[in-house]
């Protein structure tokens, strides 16, 4: 008799929990189908970079956020650094401000340093700066709240609390990820090169100490970035993602070959990541203002690069880019002028 009481009582529990899976199974595959169908839509960025530069852009940039927040296909802003020229003061009142503008966005701004925000701080005409310490400040001002965009909320993925810039989201199908990586041959070029004594005049160019500090940013930081192209190439594999869009600041094909020392073991890494996957790989840079569209070279056909237009190059512009999983080639661009709308296709296809 206890035997078959047990047996009926589980027997009973059995048929409860099979019923209360059945009834939460719709409410789970309706979340499953939303999130599917979310990220298998469309969707459109705009991408900016190297602005604002100077005192008649910095007064217009308001209105530059103004027309990005008007579009209403626009779902997030990547800015690919550089804040300010390249011979004005790095200043803290200068980068809370711009901190004022970024949040003006109506949407989620990712946002990844440049080098005129710290590494050329060192310039006299930039205020002298040592730049490991402008540094931290753009990570403490920025970089405030790991894991939230600035302007309208939303949550990334930070690689650690050291390097709070480097983020990934994924959406539309798509692996986005941003890494910290500058002109200047990415923090390898001499600090103070034009450092004088104040009262001899005599030049005062970078100490041994200051070479060993400048070493002991760089490194980690190379170290950082290598393990995060691959972190994001991996979830992009890991998701089935339909592609990868990598933002930096620099252009790592920008100058001669001594200038590009910095990039050799970046961009072989990308090479390697971006062949083993496969499908199409954007990259986007600043750094050198005038919009382009290539393969750069060594990098595998699936890869292609755009350069977004910024400084103070005629016509001032915002790309506007397009993500469709559903497309052979998964990305479009069309080039917005600012102010007028205009709106003009890229230069060249973004997929082979």
């Amino acid at each position: 008799m206890r035997r078959s009481y047990v047996a009926r009582m589980l027997a009973k529990l059995a048929i409860v929990g099979l019923v209360a899976a059945l009834a939460a199974a719709p409410t789970a595959f309706a979340h499953a189908e939303r999130d599917r169908g979310h990220h298998a839509h469309a969707q459109t960025i705009a991408v900016i970079g190297d602005i604002p530069y100077g005192d008649a852009l910095i007064a217009e940039f308001p209105a530059d956020i103004a027309q990005i927040n008007a579009d209403p296909d626009v779902r997030r802003v990547i800015h690919l650094g550089d804040i300010k020229d390249g011979s004005s003061r790095c200043d803290d009142t200068y980068f809370s401000a711009r901190l004022a503008d970024f949040e003006r966005f109506s949407d989620p701004l990712v946002y990844t340093p440049g080098d005129n925000e710290w590494t050329d701080c060192h310039r006299a005409n930039n205020g002298g700066y040592l730049p490991t310490e402008r540094l931290t400040r753009i990570r403490e001002l920025f970089f405030a709240h790991p894991g939230e965009t600035l302007g309208g909320s939303a949550h990334v993925r930070v690689q650690s609390r050291a390097f709070p810039e480097n983020v990934m989201w994924a959406a539309a199908r798509v692996q986005f990820g941003v890494v910290h990586v500058v002109g200047s041959n990415d923090d390898q070029a001499p600090w103070f090169g034009d450092r004088t004594d104040a009262v001899t005049g005599a030049a005062q160019p970078e100490t041994p100490a200051e070479t060993a500090l400048r070493a002991r940013e760089y490194v980690p930081r190379e170290a950082a970035t290598l393990a995060w192209i691959d972190r994001i190439f991996d979830a992009a594999e890991r998701r089935g993602a339909a592609g990868v869009v990598l933002g930096m600041q620099a252009d790592m094909w920008d100058g001669g070959p001594e200038n590009q020392t910095a990039f050799v073991p970046i961009k072989a890494v990308l090479a390697d990541r971006a062949a083993r996957f496969g499908k199409p790989v954007l990259l986007l840079e600043g750094d050198s203002h005038l919009l382009k569209v290539d393969t750069p070279a060594g990098m595998p056909a699936n890869l292609t690069r755009v350069v977004v237009q910024g400084s103070t190059n005629i016509p001032h512009e915002w790309l506007r880019l397009t993500i469709d999983p559903g497309s052979p080639g998964v990305f479009s661009c069309a080039d917005v002028t600012f102010v007028t709308g205009a709106v003009a296709p890229c230069p060249a296809p973004l997929a082979p």
